[in-house]
Order: C-alpha cells, then sequence, then structure tokens
C-alpha cells in the first residue's frame, strides 16, 4: 500500500482562496479517487494508481512538482494512513522538500503521534509505552480493557491489519461557497474583491470537472438590523462554457456598477447554475495562431452586461431575396445561439447604402431621373418572389445606374405594376455606391 499525506501550511496557504484545504483535495483527486480529509490533512491512497501514472517514483514526482492551488504545501508518505499521517507530524513546519523518507520506522514512532493514543499518553508514559512498537508489544485484551478497543483498532489500522474506512473526498455536482467578508461593504463595486476568492476557489472546482459555466448566481446577505431588504442577487450568464475567471470578474465588475445596496453587506454566495463539459483541443496538425485580448464573443458578454442585453443588437438574416428584408435587428442574446439562415445571392454586388424606403424617380421618356437622367451600366438582375401572393409579390429588375452629379446608384423597375395595369414601369432609387 502507499499513502500520501498532505497538509496546506497555514501561514503560507493563499489568501485568495475561500477553503485552500478543499481546493487542494479537489486538486488530488486527479491522482486518485481514494482522497480523505482529516482535519486539515489529506490522505491519498496510491497504490491503484501507480501503473497508471508510470511507477511510484514517478507518481510521488508528479504530486510533489506539480502546480498546487495553495502556495506551501508539506507532504510525507507511508504504508498506511496513519503512518504516513505520522511521519507528517515529525517534518519540520518549514520542511517541504517532503524527504520524510529519512523517515522513522513505525516501530519507533512517538505515540504522540497516534491520534487515538493521545488521551492515554500519561498513563502509557507510567507503564514504560513512548513508541508504537511498546505499546504493540503489550497483552491486547489487557489493552482493551483499560484503554478500550478503539486503541487497538488504530494500531491494527497502522500496521495494515485492518481496513481503512474514510469518508472519501467526492467532488461536488454544484459549487456552491460562502465567504463571510472581513467588513461590512456599503458600495456594491467593492464587493469584487471578495468575489474573487469564490471565483480562484470556482476555478479549481471546473478545473477538476474538465468544464466551463454557463450560469452563475451570486448572492449576498445585508445587515439585518437595517430596516430594508436582507437579501440581494444577480444571475452572470456567458454564450458558450467559460472557466476564463477574468472575463467573469469584469462582467461581475459591470453589473455590480449598476446596483445600489440599501444596507452593507456581511456575506457573499457563489453559486453554479448551469455548466457544461470543455470541447477538447483541435486536432490539427497545423499550428494555431495565437489571438491576443478578448474574443468577439467575450466583447458582446461584456457589452450586454454594461449598457443591458436590450441596447445590444445583432443582425439576423432570413430567408428573404428582398434586400430591405435580407435581415433583421434582433437582440444579442436571443440570437447568439441560433442558426443563421443564408438567403442572399453572394454574387451580386449590393450597395454599401440601402435606403430604409426605395425612393420612387421620376420618368422622361422611358429614362429614369434623379437629378438629370441616369445612365444604365449593368443589368437587369431579376428578382421575383412572392408570386403566389399577388398583395406581396415583388417583381423587379435591378439595374447599376450613373448619375452626373451623385455617382453610382442602384436602381429598380417594377414589372408588377406596369403588367396589372398595362402602363409604363414604374422605377426606384434604392441603394448608393460609396
Amino acid at each position: 500500500m502507499l499513502w500520501v499525506a498532505l497538509q496546506a501550511l497555514p501561514e503560507r496557504a493563499s489568501v485568495e482562496l475561500v477553503d485552500g484545504c478543499t481546493a487542494l483535495g479537489w486538486w488530488a483527486l486527479q491522482f486518485t479517487p481514494r482522497v480523505a480529509r482529516v482535519d486539515d490533512v489529506l490522505l491519498l491512497e496510491l497504490s491503484a494508481s501507480e501503473r497508471l501514472w508510470g511507477g511510484r517514483l514517478a507518481l510521488l514526482r508528479r504530486i510533489h512538482t506539480a502546480d498546487k492551488p495553495v502556495a506551501g504545501v508539506r507532504y510525507a508518505r507511508g504504508a498506511s494512513s496513519l503512518i504516513a499521517l505520522a511521519q507528517l507530524q515529525l517534518l519540520q513546519p518549514e520542511d517541504l522538500s517532503g524527504r520524510a523518507q529519512r523517515r522513522t520506522a513505525p516501530d519507533d514512532l512517538p505515540l504522540a503521534t497516534l491520534v487515538a493514543a493521545r488521551p492515554h499518553l500519561g498513563t502509557l508514559e507510567r507503564l514504560g509505552c513512548t513508541c508504537w512498537g511498546q505499546l504493540r508489544a503489550l497483552p491486547r485484551g489487557g489493552v482493551a480493557r483499560r484503554f478500550g478497543a478503539e486503541l487497538l483498532d488504530a494500531l491494527d489500522r497502522a500496521y495494515g491489519q485492518a481496513t481503512d474506512n474514510y469518508p472519501w473526498l467526492m467532488l461536488p455536482e454544484q459549487f456552491d461557497a460562502t465567504l463571510e467578508l472581513g467588513a461590512q461593504v456599503e458600495a456594491a463595486p467593492a464587493l469584487l474583491f471578495g468575489a474573487r476568492r469564490l471565483f480562484n476557489q470556482l476555478q479549481h472546482w471546473l478545473q477538476a470537472r474538465h468544464a466551463g459555466v454557463l450560469a452563475l448566481l451570486l448572492g449576498w446577505t445585508m445587515d439585518a438590523r437595517r430596516n430594508t431588504v436582507s437579501q440581494g442577487e444577480l444571475v452572470l450568464r456567458t454564450a458558450e462554457p467559460s472557466a476564463d475567471m477574468a472575463h467573469l470578474q469584469r462582467l461581475l465588475a459591470e453589473q455590480l456598477a449598476r446596483i445600489s445596496l440599501p444596507a452593507p453587506v456581511l456575506y457573499l454566495r457563489l453559486r453554479s447554475l448551469e455548466t457544461e463539459k470543455l470541447r477538447g483541443e483541435t486536432g490539427s496538425l497545423l499550428p494555431l495562431e495565437q489571438v491576443s485580448g478578448d474574443s468577439l464573443l467575450q466583447m458582446q458578454e461584456r457589452l450586454c452586461a454594461r449598457l443591458g442585453a436590450a441596447q445590444v443588437l445583432q443582425v439576423q438574416e432570413c430567408a428573404e431575396h428582398r434586400p430591405e428584408r435580407m435581415q433583421h435587428w434582433q437582440m444579442l442574446t436571443q440570437g447568439a445561439r441560433q442558426g443563421k439562415l443564408v438567403a442572399s445571392d453572394q454574387s451580386v454586388l449590393y450597395p454599401s447604402w440601402l435606403l430604409s424606403k426605395p425612393l420612387r424617380l421620376r420618368v422622361t421618356d422611358q429614362v429614369p431621373q434623379y437629378s438629370g437622367p441616369l445612365a444604365l451600366l449593368a443589368g437587369p438582375q431579376r428578382l421575383e418572389t412572392a408570386w403566389w401572393d399577388h398583395a406581396d409579390c415583388a417583381l423587379r429588375d435591378y439595374f447599376l445606374a450613373r448619375s452626373e452629379q451623385f455617382g453610382l446608384l442602384w436602381i429598380y423597375r417594377e414589372r408588377l405594376s406596369a403588367e396589372l395595369a398595362g402602363s409604363e414601369s414604374s422605377w426606384y432609387l434604392h441603394g448608393l455606391f460609396a
């Protein structure tokens, strides 16, 4: 058996985390599913994982050298969990090298390192028992009658003669963490400083789950002594799974800037509402272009957070051939995940400026006029749509025309009105070329 005990040094633990030991436990789950927390120590049973990581030495080296969520971690190992825990207690506080492998033999370990023996240390010392081996040499019946069966059970587990029964650490399905603020916060933007610790804890949870967040809820509890509401909350949403804490914090900052607190805040709570597995890296053999800065999607989400979702619009293409109906504007959050229907003919040279309503032109001797006669340069480009509905039918011939005063214009001749009325065709100006 191979057990490793990990302990974060309190004086060197990261102040950016709400619970450094929990974050360290989530990190340890990548090496083995058998991780137990005993007070402020994590116990890892690694015997079943050695082959997966390339052997015992490779696994221990990986645990020692890998980046951890806390700055200072000391560790020790042993053939049982209680031996590893005892070896850890013999280390000096500043010893981060993991060289408890100049470790003491189990029989020579002090009795004080066995938790079950601590209530009886005075009596055992008077009996001449100061180490595990001396206690083990005593008659088992007498030890059980004098000190209880729990001490014998601990000795059996320490020497591998009985199985350990720990509540194994499980990664929660939902992230939910609470933070007590060091001082009352009266301005909503100032909540961001406390929320950063919750976001750092969230990052380690997402890394352990290989997931990104789609929706988060940040809640706060206010001073109940004020004659106001005592709870408040806001929801952060992203269009795609994100584990980018910097982006999420920027979204939070934009929303907090628009909130007014009726009373000072004492507690914060961050809870995940919706998550999704992150997509794997591309399998392309070609190097990917490194893009600096925020992506377009992140910029859009920041604009929605700052201005409000109703103030940020995007173009949605429609299945319609008439230029004035080929697209419409809608809220960005509604169209972010929707597919687009592309109805436009990409071979057509459309003008850079389309009039919101076509302008009817004067016609003289069948020549359209716009501050003078227009010369037809190219066309016609025929458009026929909704022919099954006379009330909404459109039969047009588009032309590229030239005006002596305004340059290139995009005009069309409406065939439907002439065919129905038996009169001269109507001409309209529909676009301008810059």
